[in-house]
């Protein structure tokens, strides 16, 4: 096996929670082409790098320059980049990285949507043994500047265009990086990343003292975003815990439109290091545009999150045959809910290739449903993968008997250690809670009810959001809904729905429609008394619903019967 089968061998046992799980997951390897024989010079070569770097994103890089110079890494619209090119690059912004103050144990925030520059400078800093913070490309200057400050970020790496959003932001040093499309200059006396890398010698960095970190914001969709903190090394083995599950292979090219700040697409930037594929990668999401690089790579793998998919679907049939797609075998999907019929029309139109991912950023992947598990019902999570454990607990800790619904807890290796400024997610008996409501079947199955703090009670009853959406978003010619509760003087709460419905369709419901067919499937004190229409549901960049927004945007509309101003 070599000394980086060795080493991977070792991540997969220490994924696992029990030496039993080891064995499934040295299969899993096998059965993706990653213990393929090399020769054994570039084995050693390889084996060399890892000695030097760890078992990290900086290693892997390097181990695939070894092993596979040549192989595309990262194809952005700038053009591709080898393996090979990646870690000489990466070396050679390393250097220059020091040269300005970053070193070990610096923190570093890095705010670029997804092309090259991104993945080199993660990589860069992990030679550093520095600390990247991943920044929202959605945040507004305040909440970027607060987030680096409470993160202790000295430096920000960037696209050109976030520039402007740290004026006035005291000692912070900005640099930013080459971004395809974009040739904004650089404010005066902002740096240049790539003309820095340029002017440095070429050879190794010294290894790093620290072990590299990454710090992944949560979504912030329900307060302000927090820190999770995690060693790189926990890229490779996120993705050594899910092969099992997901038939990922060797070499596999991957089109990436999930964004890779989020804990899911950076996910997939360490599981293109260990299966020494290729990402494709391009700033923005069109729908169009990524049929059209699926077809010109003969892409095996798509990474999305759920609305992503249904833009896919939005596009005119007739368009979308102009693009061949077989290739397609593996979509991997995760950051939201998925709904069930979104799913289904996913897989009826291009075939049994959804793969759903259920966890968040701070318990990693809690369950993976299979495409045959969607097919047996298109509303579950899955079921954990090996090496984690998922228990349904109710108020006092105490699981409950299979069906009931509770507080979902989960397990596994993956687990972060804490958010940044010192706070926890609830442990009980080593299980974390991920913050959200379901139940277990009797197969085993997990079903995601929604989040604790979303539950609506209205008149002494509980209400859980995704079901009365789930059963909007069947209705004719309705696309998608978001529901929550707004003060009511009678019953305290009361639900309101906010609708999108099918422009194209002949005859949308109308408010009315919506309340008579919650009320044909569900119990009264789940029908929404306002329902208000808009052409988009508010979300982050990750695809989550800000539910906040909801709220604002049904209160300004007012009455329940028109078309919201705006989403």
């Amino acid at each position: 096996m070599g000394r980086i089968g060795e080493r991977l061998s070792g991540v997969a046992t220490r994924v696992g929670e029990a030496s039993s799980g080891a064995p499934g997951l040295v299969r899993a390897l096998a059965n993706s082409g990653l213990l393929a024989p090399t020769s054994p010079r570039r084995l050693v070569a390889a084996g060399a790098a890892v000695r030097h770097w760890g078992v990290g994103l900086a290693g892997g890089v390097a181990a695939n320059a070894a092993r596979h110079p040549n192989r595309p890494a990262i194809s952005d619209p700038s053009g591709t980049v080898s393996w090979a090119e990646l870690d000489m690059r990466s070396d050679a912004e390393a250097r220059a990285l020091a040269g300005i103050g970053v070193g070990d144990g610096s923190v570093v925030g890095l705010l670029c949507r997804n092309h090259l520059g991104f993945a080199e400078t993660t990589v860069a800093l992990g030679k550093l043994g520095a600390t990247v913070l991943l920044a929202n490309t959605g945040f507004a200057g305040p909440q970027l500047r607060d987030t680096l400050a409470r993160e202790g970020a000295a430096t920000l790496v960037c696209d050109p265009a976030f520039t402007p959003l740290v004026d006035g932001a005291g000692d912070l040093r900005v640099v930013v990086v080459d971004t395809p499309g974009d040739d904004t200059p650089p404010p005066g006396g902002v740096a240049c990343l790539g003309d820095l890398a340029a002017t440095e010698p070429a050879g190794r960095p010294a290894a790093p003292r620290s072990t590299a970190r990454v710090v992944v914001l949560t979504s912030g969709t329900t307060g302000t975003p927090k820190g999770a903190g995690r060693p790189q090394t926990t890229g490779l083995a996120t993705g050594l815990s899910i092969l099992e599950r997901i038939p990922y292979r060797h070499g596999d090219t991957m089109v990436v439109p999930a964004p890779l700040f989020h804990s899911w697409g950076f996910a997939h930037l360490g599981l293109g290091v260990l299966l020494a594929g290729t990402l494709v990668l391009r700033p923005r999401f069109d729908p169009e545009e990524t049929l059209a690089l699926i077809a010109a790579h003969r892409a095996r793998v798509l990474v999305a999150v759920p609305v992503m998919l249904a833009r896919i679907l939005a596009v005119p049939p007739e368009v979308r045959r102009r693009y061949d797609t077989s290739s397609l075998e593996v979509v991997a999907l995760s950051g939201s809910a998925l709904p069930g019929g979104l799913a289904t029309a996913w897989m009826d139109t291009f075939g049994d290739n959804l793969y759903n991912l259920y966890g968040s950023t701070e318990v990693g992947w809690a369950s993976i449903a299979t495409p045959v598990d969607l097919r047996r019902d298109p509303s579950t999570a899955g079921r954990p993968p090996r090496g984690t454990t998922v228990r349904i607990l109710d108020p006092d800790n105490t699981e409950v008997p299979t069906g009931t619904t509770g507080r979902i807890f989960v397990g596994s290796s993956l687990t972060f250690d804490g958010y940044t400024d010192g706070r926890n997610k609830q442990v009980v008996d080593g299980l974390m809670s991920t913050g959200d409501t379901g139940h277990l079947n009797a197969d085993g199955l997990l079903f995601v009810e929604g989040r604790s703090d979303e539950m609506i009670v209205s008149g002494g009853e509980n209400v859980f959001p995704r079901e009365v959406e789930e059963t909007i978003e069947c209705l004719d010619g309705v696309v998608e809904a978001a529901v929550v509760g707004v003060p009511d003087d009678d019953f305290g709460q009361r639900l309101a729905a906010l609708v999108v419905v099918d422009p194209a369709h002949p005859h949308p419901p109308a408010a009315d429609a919506v309340r008579q067919g919650v009320a044909a499937t569900l119990a009264r004190f789940k029908v929404p008394r306002d329902v208000v229409f808009t052409s988009a549901l508010p979300r982050n960049p990750t695809g989550k619903v800000l539910r906040a927004e909801v709220t604002r945007i049904i209160g300004r509309a007012g009455d329940g019967d028109g078309t919201s101003p705006g989403a």
